[in-house]
């Protein structure tokens, strides 16, 4: 299986971190990009400002930009799901047909 996972323009990033409800601090916290206290005392990540920004050539990387969307349920075709914890016992302990 193959699945397309283009990194996100600026615009597409803000676009999809918009659609979650998420601010930039919340997006890069989400993601593990680093947050810190701006000039004027509030929180702010200057990693999220750059990948938004159209005027900067960083771009996220499509699987970072994936997984961000599994996380806040917004990819358009598919969702994360919890395994079940006794199927996962049961995959291992079960013999499979060779």
């Amino acid at each position: 299986m193959r699945i397309e996972m283009p990194s996100p323009s600026g615009e597409e990033l803000k676009a999809a971190r918009l659609k979650a409800g998420l601010s930039q601090v919340d997006a890069a916290a989400l993601m593990g990009y680093p947050v810190q206290t701006g000039s004027r005392g509030g929180l702010q990540s200057r990693t999220w400002q750059a990948l938004e920004s159209t005027g900067d050539p960083r771009n996220m990387p499509g699987p970072i930009f994936a997984m961000f969307q599994l996380l806040t349920g917004t990819h358009a075709e598919y969702t994360l799901a919890k395994k079940d914890a006794s199927s996962a016992v049961n995959a291992i302990c079960t013999p499979t047909a060779e």
